[in-house]
């Protein structure tokens, strides 16, 4: 994901006055975000983020699923290739492989509607089978949770591209925003609810989600906080429109729950 501080600096060359764009902001996430699912529709319409909250359950936004999806795990795991190939094998001849590869149908993928039944851009999405339990998840929030107030850092990061039908980066990219206002506009499409409690948004000069972004995880003290919606299109969006999970967290208890 191009989650980048772009600068523009005059260079001043002997012959050339050219410009050059840096990016200077983000880097590969490395040893963080191991719990980074991507998520994309069968028939190749749309790729997301996501993220694993347990062997059986992740969360992405809902614009993300609502048809056949495959769902992608363990994309930046620091087990080795020898080390994943071996697993498989030995889960496989157990009789229980615990894949890192599956289709999901609709059935299995969950919105959050309102009181009014209009849905939110937040989904649960089951998985076919348990993932290995070796496979780093990320913790959410007491129930009791409040979202962080503005001026705070929160990290974020993905594999989108600077555009729609852009290259993505081959690593998954990690930055770093702060908590803002959200605007009049800052909210997400129309055929989703939202209000000033369960809506969320960060700016930091420079730093930006890009197509393929949505649905990827915000971290606030190691703990999810948030589900980036932004759906930018040909370009990036420098605020960044997400959902504040505290407003969800009794409801993703509650469908695990009812769901087993």
């Amino acid at each position: 994901m191009k989650l980048c501080i772009v600068l523009v600096f005059a260079l001043a060359g002997a012959a050339l006055g050219s410009i050059e764009k840096r990016i200077v902001g983000s880097k590969t996430c490395d040893k963080e975000r191991h719990y980074h699912v991507q998520v994309s529709h069968v028939d190749g319409g749309r790729t997301c983020g996501g993220a694993l909250l347990n062997t059986r359950w992740l969360i992405t936004a809902s614009h993300c699923g609502e048809q056949n999806v495959k769902v992608q795990l363990a994309l930046n795991s620091d087990q080795s290739t020898f080390q994943k190939a071996k697993s498989w094998f030995k889960s496989l001849f157990k009789g229980k492989p615990k894949v890192t590869e599956q289709i999901i149908g609709t059935k299995q993928q969950f919105t959050f509607k309102g009181e009014d039944e209009k849905p939110h851009d937040i989904m649960l999405i089951k998985l076919n089978q348990d993932v290995s339990v070796k496979l780093p998840v990320i913790k959410l929030p007491p129930v009791d949770c409040a979202k962080p107030e503005q001026g705070k850092e929160v990290k974020i990061g993905g594999f989108g591209a600077k555009k729609a039908g852009g290259k993505a980066p081959d690593t998954l990219k990690c930055g770093v925003t702060e908590i803002s206002q959200c605007g009049e506009n800052d909210k997400p499409a129309s055929q989703y609810s939202s209000d000033e409690a369960s809506l969320m948004c960060a700016f930091k000069s420079g730093v930006e989600s890009c197509s393929g972004d949505a649905g990827s995880a915000v971290e606030y003290n190691n703990l999810l906080h948030g589900i980036i919606i932004s759906q930018p299109a040909d370009t990036c969006a420098s605020t960044i429109v997400m959902l504040n999970i505290c407003s969800y967290r009794k409801w993703i208890d509650e469908t695990m729950q009812k769901n087993p």
